[in-house]
């Protein structure tokens, strides 16, 4: 990088302050200059919305600010711009304009900021916010569910062909075998007239997967993820889904679990925690607790006595059931969840802990078999 590249990147940050010490040559330069000013001068206590008058050049409207972001960002730095406006200086008028809202980028971090001002949406707004939740759900989908099928639908079967083709089903060395007869001498090779795969395991017989998410206001990262997950779950034949959302109170999306937008557009983030009485509701819908596991979705930050909370538990583990409690992290994967609780709950017999979705997908398949 050369020097005046480096002397244009701190005029960047430093600001208009700095223009007669370190002046910004070059229009794309003003223009970033003129976007980072909108959002960061109210760290001085402006408000670019102030109505007086002046001589200066036009100001960015809010529509026109975000277009800039995009088009002369990468986006990786535009997405930390409207995380900031959003978050930091409360631009709202982000989220409630819906053509402003249809110009953002579908991302999660976009998503949780949706879920935490949902309640001050409405009408075109929440529909504009409605298709963005399942873009999000969507990518999520597609990119976790490889992993949950891969390890949930079985193990591979020798003995069984598969009319699937599929290079992670290859039966080398029956292929090999059958293929024998077709052997080239003359040119020293292998002709494979047909290639075989192994199939697969089924489970025909159901298992039932409880899912009781936290909705605090901590929790959004973990309750898109809970949502995504139910919603794979509820495509498999062998699991019947329960999916239940808590704070003080609790509310069963059991009917909407295989729909991870209803799920997400129902949430409301925030609110205090009761864990124990979510885990009472969970014990409720155990018929067959050999055949049942309760995921909780937590940072373990009990609201109430927590010896109720490991009361209940108890007797979710006493009755055959397997408890399995999964741990927040932030978005650095940094755990962020009550170690005490932790610690107690995996003494009772409960696993605890941040699984990815492959790691899930192979601990339920563990217990499933």
């Amino acid at each position: 990088m050369t020097q005046g590249a480096i002397l244009e990147r701190w005029r960047l940050v430093l600001g208009e302050p700095a223009q007669s010490a370190m002046p910004l040559s070059g229009r794309q330069a003003l223009e970033m200059d003129q976007v980072l000013d909108f959002l960061y001068r109210r760290e001085a206590g402006q408000d670019e919305y102030q109505d007086t008058g002046g001589t200066g050049e036009s100001q960015l409207t809010i529509p026109e600010w975000l277009h800039r972001v995009r088009t002369l960002f990468p986006q990786k730095t535009a997405q930390v711009l409207e995380r900031h406006a959003l978050d930091r200086y409360q631009m709202q008028e982000l989220l409630t304009d819906p053509e402003i809202l249809e110009r953002m980028e579908p991302n999660q971090a976009l998503l949780e900021t949706i879920l935490s001002l949902k309640p001050q949406m409405s009408g075109p707004v929440l529909a504009v916010a409605r298709r963005i939740a399942a873009r999000v759900a969507e990518e999520l989908t597609r990119r976790m569910q490889l992993d949950f099928r891969k390890s949930l639908l079985g193990r591979l079967r020798r003995d069984l062909s598969s009319p699937v083709p599929s290079m992670r089903n290859l039966d080398v060395k029956k292929t090999i075998r059958r293929n024998l007869s077709h052997y080239d001498l003359e040119n020293r090779r292998l002709v494979l007239e047909r290639v075989y795969f192994s199939g697969r395991v089924k489970r025909y017989n159901q298992w039932r997967i409880i899912m009781a998410v936290d909705e605090s206001g901590s929790m959004a990262d973990a309750v898109i993820h809970s949502a995504v997950m139910a919603g794979i779950f509820s495509r498999m034949p062998m699991v019947d889904t329960r999916l239940v959302i808590f704070d003080t109170q609790v509310v069963d999306l059991s009917d909407h679990a295989g729909d991870p937008v209803e799920t997400l557009m129902s949430v409301q983030l925030g609110g205090g925690t009761d864990i124990a009485k979510a885990m009472n509701y969970c014990q409720s819908l155990i018929t067959t607790p050999h055949r049942t596991i309760v995921i909780l979705v937590s940072d373990l930050c009990e609201g109430g006595p927590v010896a109720n909370l490991y009361k209940v538990c108890g007797d979710i583990l006493e009755s055959g059931a397997k408890l399995t409690a999964l741990t927040a992290l932030d978005r650095n994967a940094n755990p962020m969840y009550n170690r005490t609780v932790a610690s107690v709950l995996a003494g009772m017999g409960a696993f605890v802990g941040a699984l990815t979705p492959e790691q899930l997908g192979n601990y339920i398949g563990a217990i499933m078999q």
